[in-house]
């Protein structure tokens, strides 16, 4: 029913498929009033919409209406349908006039793609006596909605209130029903409030326990300013009434924010509404043409953010979006700053590799998961006892260090005369140490940052040099670095004015394969007699052969590594189960063997290290190696997905 395309952080783009069609996600639905439709959103860009079966139910006509000829009919939309079940006007009113099993049942009649069970949509920063009991409620509808259910795809909604303990506890039980989508619920307040720090809390207690491969819909989110944030938590789904709602009071949507018409001098963008019309206008019209008018703008300018974030996920660049997008106003910047508290989940879904360079936009990019994860990585690879920081000059840094090294400060016990025993690496912001060896790895090389540092990038580097004398005998600082980052340090140290540095290329083989595949990985694939071929025209080493066996490509987008038939016998061999591998069951096994890709329904176990993009090797119960290739999804995807591809596979017959 759903199946991811292509990630980047939580974010990711995806087909969602139904009765009437598929649609691609992430995806905006306008909400069709079915008394009140005046706009033809299907041509302004809607693959599906969602109306209010509720309101449908309880009018007459549109009952009769919608029973004999579908509610696709009733509002005149031939695609997707989503149906709503009364929780709004539950939350609005304090009642409905219907129960779980009618509406459900209602929903099955009218022929809806997408139904929603009724439950409790408990308001933010209630007590939590009552949102524990109106959760309770939630959880025994949503299961008795599922004896109701026939052919339709079935919501149900994460409840909890403002309690992250019981958005998990409510996302976690409903993983464990029969359900295809979940809606997070009751969060219009903490938007319309601009409490957005609160609803990161929400959002991500509710995705981190529900299953990766259900489409997870952020209700009543209709501003696009919104968009970007949601989808990198891990939305896929957004409903908006906000283009209607805004537009009756003459209120225009941007990505920035809100203008109102009484105060334009120019058209806020370039659609075609913005094109063909001007302030005044707008003003001298009737009312009613000037709603139509400006809902079609806040509809487009909605579609449109939401074409950029698809772009933004293909490219690598989400975040950069982010946090554009969240510096238009504090409280979504706040809300930013809230979600890199969320980094060590995040890494989990990033791809170990993308298309796009990382770009420093502030402070708060420290807390992006590829500063995380590389982080995490070096604290993993293989230390010396003595480590040598080097100023950061262009990259790749190993081609433009000095030619000879002058004035060095040096705190430690060891003071010792020869170099072997050194790890040299190079200071720079955002990643902070660099090894010689990994400098033209992605992202380390595919990076950038303003040469005026701020004070949190300074703070960060210094707290980094910090924690290094704990972990090395001896600390060798340069004096550029000292006075660059205010270390405080004192000359007692320097290096021989005649040594040079040199970065060998079995260390650089060896160090960029721990880095890529796992600490020990450098020397499962590049022991023994080798042959190191480089590039003609850039000098990079590309090749790397054992006699006339192919180990290795080094890719030259990111320098890291594509595996050959050799490079993953290799691997296997020396690797420890299951580490580096995808394994697949007996069904399975021929189409590996033949080369062909590998279904996420038919892989029974995986490294849990896993990432979307890494090389990994497909095998058997037996860990017979059958082939090798690149993962598609990382780890908790590959096991959770029952449809779409998982590996790539490069090669088979192993």
């Amino acid at each position: 029913m759903f199946e991811i395309k292509l990630k980047d952080n939580l974010g990711r783009t995806g087909i969602l498929k139904t009765k009437h069609g598929e649609i691609r996600t992430p995806a905006l639905m306008p909400v069709i009033h079915p008394r009140k439709q005046s706009i033809d959103v299907k041509s302004l860009g809607a693959e599906i919409v969602i109306t209010n079966a509720y309101i449908i139910y309880k009018n007459e006509e549109l009952k009769e209406k919608a029973s004999k000829e579908g509610v696709h009919s009733l509002i005149n939309f031939d695609g997707p349908v989503m149906t709503d079940s009364g929780s709004f006007q539950l939350s609005e009113y304090g009642d409905v006039d219907i129960n779980n099993q009618e509406v459900i049942e209602f929903q099955e009649l009218i022929g809806t793609d997408i139904g929603t069970s009724l439950d409790i949509p408990t308001p933010p920063h209630v007590s939590r006596g009552r949102a524990e009991k109106e959760l309770e409620i939630t959880l025994e509808r949503a299961k008795e909605s599922l004896k109701y259910k026939k052919d339709i795809l079935l919501n149900s909604v994460v409840q909890g209130s403002t309690f992250p303990d019981l958005r998990s506890h409510c996302a976690e039980e409903l993983g464990k029903m029969d359900f295809e989508l979940h809606p997070i619920g009751a969060v219009v307040p903490l938007m319309e409030t601009y409490q957005y720090k609160d609803l990161v809390d929400v959002v991500m207690a509710s995705v981190s326990y529900l299953p990766d491969s259900r489409p997870r819909h952020l209700m009543g989110a209709g501003h696009p300013m919104i968009f970007a944030l949601a989808v990198a938590m891990g939305c896929d789904l957004f409903d908006s009434a906000a283009y209607i709602l805004y537009a009756e009071d003459d209120r225009f949507l941007t990505v920035t924010g809100t203008y109102k018409l009484e105060n334009l001098v120019e058209m806020p963008c370039s659609c075609p509404v913005c094109i063909e019309h001007t302030p005044d206008n707008l003003r001298k019209m009737e009312k009613s043409e000037r709603k139509v008018l400006i809902a079609q703008h806040n509809l487009n300018v909605s579609f449109a953010e939401i074409r950029r974030i698809k772009q933004s996920i293909a490219e690598g660049s989400l975040m950069e979006l982010v946090e554009t997008r969240c510096r238009a106003h504090p409280r979504l910047l706040e809300a930013y700053r809230q979600l890199g508290k969320y980094v060590g989940l995040m890494e989990k879904y990033d791809p170990a590799s993308k298309k796009s360079a990382f770009f420093y936009s502030g402070p708060e990019s420290l807390n992006r998961v590829e500063i995380y994860r590389h982080l995490e990585k070096l604290s993993k690879m293989p230390k010396k006892s003595r480590i040598l920081l080097l100023p950061a000059n262009r990259k790749p840094y190993h081609k433009y260090l000095p030619p000879e090294l002058g004035e060095f400060f040096s705190e430690g016990a060891s003071k010792k005369a020869g170099m072997d025993d050194i790890q040299i690496m190079v200071v720079d912001v955002p990643f902070g140490l660099i090894p010689l060896e990994l400098d033209e790895v992605y992202p380390l090389a595919q990076n950038d940052a303003p040469g005026i540092l701020d004070l949190d990038a300074i703070q960060f580097v210094q707290e980094i040099v910090e924690s290094l004398y704990d972990q090395y005998e001896e600390v060798i600082v340069s004096a550029e670095i000292n006075r660059k980052y205010n270390l405080g340090l004192f000359s007692d140290y320097s290096l021989p004015e005649t040594f040079k540095i040199k970065v060998d290329d079995q260390q650089k083989i060896m160090a960029v394969a721990d880095y890529q595949f796992g600490p020990g990985a450098g020397e499962a694939l590049f022991s023994g007699n080798l042959e190191i071929i480089r590039s003609k025209k850039t000098g990079k080493i590309r090749h790397i052969y054992y006699g006339d066996e192919l180990i290795a490509t080094m890719r030259a987008s990111d320098s890291l590594f594509v595996l050959s038939k050799e490079g993953a016998r290799r691997l296997h061999s020396r690797r420890e189960y299951p580490k580096n591998r995808v394994i697949v069951n007996s069904d399975s096994e021929p189409y590996a063997r033949e080369g062909k890709s590998i279904f996420a329904k038919f892989v029974i176990e995986c490294d849990k290290n896993i990432r979307a993009t890494d090389e990994v090797l497909i095998v058997n119960e037996n860990d017979d190696l059958l082939a090798f290739g690149k993962a598609l999804l990382n780890s908790a995807e590959i096991m959770d997905f029952q449809v779409g591809q998982a590996i790539k596979t490069r090669k088979g017959g192993l």
